[in-house]
Formats: structure tokens, C-alpha cells, sequence
């Protein structure tokens, strides 16, 4: 069954968002719902330009201004509606119920201050206390990331640091004032694979410790078989499958969902050449009349180029659903 309304700690039903530019309007979040329990993890996966970053910043409510504007949906946070809070409101609600940790610490990260007064930052909002409290927490925050020496590293600057322990700083400002509901927009992409491994790890852990749910953006299936429990696959702006990860991976609904898993090099088994998507996604201001993905699917037939398919499930649960033709006549 898919996570109810009740039990949800974050549940977004029928977001859509558009956004302007010179070149015309589009919708690179269109009519989006899932939801997430606590210690739960929810994969978001898709090429770039899918709209994963723009969701998650939809969720955040840091859409840049003029540009972009929710234009429907609704969005809840612990049966908390975020999408008709003023904006002074949603700073109280930032950092303390939902945090997020951006994917290149490089350009999240001011040079010009030390990685301890960053942190303060968020917990002299969140969390107030004397200097020394302040100082305590801080330390603390940069201990439950594995920061080794925390009491020294606290005054480093970021440019002291390498790209793996910048990282773990991000998070450490992200976790600080131990917010429900964590949104790491591909926090690993500058990290290498041994690295990777260890944020993942942590990740793991910080989840088992304080029960809070993740959502985890990603293009890379890999990661989502060893992190998430459950996942949903955007292309071209929608959501066009959903489900348990093992059985997206045991049997993928979508040939968008077939095709992100075949690429994932193996270990095992007789080396092959590692299979493609052919073609492009859709640029965002184009108009896609049927399916986005038909252009550059296999099976796709005369019907997937004239009428968008519906959503439909993808197996009896009702767990595992796909917005693709070939399930709506199976």
C-alpha cells in the first residue's frame, strides 16, 4: 500500500510549479505527489533537468523570486500545510522541521567564515543560548558527522578542508537543530566512490539515531539500491514511476525505469558494454504532446506520441505505480 495521508511525515499531493523565462513558461514540477514516513528514505532519480533540485526547493519554499511560483498543491509537514505560511513563518520552519544539504559544499559554504560560525547560524536561530551553549552544540553537530577533533575544527575555514570533510560540515549545519525531514540534493556527486561510501554510511546512521526521514536526490540507481527504501523516477518535469526499490529493481514498470537500471555497471557477471538512452530529454519550454519519453523509447508505438498516459498500478499492492502505456493495456 502506499504511505497514507495519516501515517506521512511529509506528504505532497498534486504540486505543480511553473516557471518563466524569456524563452516562454514551463512546468518542470507537474503535478507531483508522494509522501515519506519518519526513518524512512525516499529516492528522487532522474537525468538532469528532470526537476528533482526544483522540487526540493519547492518543498523549502526557496524558489527565486519573479521566476518561479507554486501554482497549485498542496505540501504537509506533520499534518502542517507549508505552501499558506508567510514567509517569516517558513524561516521558523527551515533548519529546525526540514533541512536541506546541497550538492557542492564549494558554493554553500561561505570562505570568509569559519565553519563553526556557519553552523551557529542556524542554531542562533533555532535554538538559542549563551556563547558557551552555542560553542557546545556546534562541537556536537561537527562529532555526529565523524568531524575527527571537532574542538579544533570548529575555527577551521572551509578552504582548510578537504572536499569529503566540507561535506560532512554541510550536513552537520543541516542536522544541527535535528530537523524531521533531511533533503540531500546529491550530496555525493563531488565525492569520490570511497568517500561516497563513508557520507552514505553516515547518512545511515544519523537516520537510525534520530528517526528522521530523508529524502535523497540522485540520478544514480546504485546509490538508491544500498540507501532508500522506496523511489520515484521524474522525467521531463513528472513523476513517471513509483514504488518499493526492490521491486522497481526486480521488475521496472517504466522503460525510462529499465533503462537508468540496465545503465549501472556490474562487478559481476560477463563484461558488457554498458547500455544508453538515445536521444535527449526534452528542452523545458518544448510542448510534448503523448508521452515525454516516447521519442526515445523502444516500445513506444503511435499512441504513446499522441496521448499522455495515466497513472495507473503497476501490480496488485497498489504500492508500485507508472504512468506508461503498456501498463494501462497489460
Amino acid at each position: 500500500m502506499n504511505t497514507s495521508q495519516t501515517d506521512a511525515l511529509l506528504d505532497v499531493r498534486n504540486l505543480k510549479v511553473e516557471v518563466t523565462t524569456k524563452a516562454g513558461s514551463f512546468f518542470p514540477v507537474n503535478d507531483h505527489s508522494f509522501s515519506v514516513k519518519s526513518g524512512e528514505t525516499l529516492g528522487i532519480v532522474g537525468e538532469s533537468g528532470s526537476g528533482k533540485s526544483m522540487t526540493a526547493m519547492s518543498l523549502m519554499r526557496l524558489l527565486p523570486k519573479h521566476a518561479a511560483k507554486i501554482r497549485g498543491g498542496s505540501v504537509k509537514l506533520d499534518g502542517r500545510e507549508l505552501l499558506t505560511l508567510s514567509e517569516k513563518e517558513m524561516r521558523k520552519v527551515r533548519g529546525a522541521d526540514i533541512s536541506m544539504i546541497l550538492q557542492d559544499p564549494q558554493t554553500s559554504l561561505n570562505p570568509a567564515f569559519t565553519v563553526g560560525d556557519q553552523i551557529k547560524e542556524a542554531l542562533k536561530l533555532h535554538a538559542p543560548g549563551g556563547r558557551k551553549t552555542l560553542r557546545e552544540r556546534t562541537i556536537d553537530a561537527l562529532r555526529r558527522v565523524k568531524v575527527a577533533a571537532p574542538e579544533h575544527r570548529v575555527n577551521s575555514y572551509p578552504g582548510e578542508m578537504s572536499g569529503g570533510m566540507r561535506q560532512r560540515v554541510v550536513g552537520a549545519i543541516a542536522i544541527s537543530c535535528r530537523p524531521k525531514v533531511i533533503i540531500a540534493d546529491e550530496p555525493t556527486t563531488s565525492l569520490d566512490v570511497t568517500v561516497q561510501a563513508q557520507y552514505l554510511r553516515l547518512l545511515k546512521e544519523l537516520q537510525d539515531e534520530t528517526g528522521m526521514a530523508i529524502l535523497f536526490i540522485t540520478h544514480d540507481f546504485g546509490i538508491v539500491a544500498n540507501l532508500c527504501h522506496r523511489v520515484i523516477v521524474m522525467y521531463a518535469g513528472r513523476i513517471v514511476e513509483s514504488g518499493p526499490v526492490a521491486k522497481i529493481f526486480a521488475k521496472p514498470a517504466h522503460p525510462y525505469t529499465e533503462a537508468l537500471i540496465s545503465a549501472v555497471p556490474s562487478l559481476h557477471g560477463q563484461k558488457e558494454r554498458l547500455t544508453t538512452i538515445p536521444g535527449q530529454p526534452p528542452a523545458p519550454t518544448d510542448i510534448v504532446v503523448g508521452c515525454p519519453f516516447a521519442p526515445r523509447c523502444q516500445y513506444a508505438d503511435a499512441r504513446c506520441h499522441s496521448e499522455a498516459p495515466p497513472t495507473v498500478a503497476a501490480d496488485q499492492s497498489g504500492d508500485h505505480t507508472t504512468s506508461c502505456w503498456r501498463a494501462v493495456e497489460a
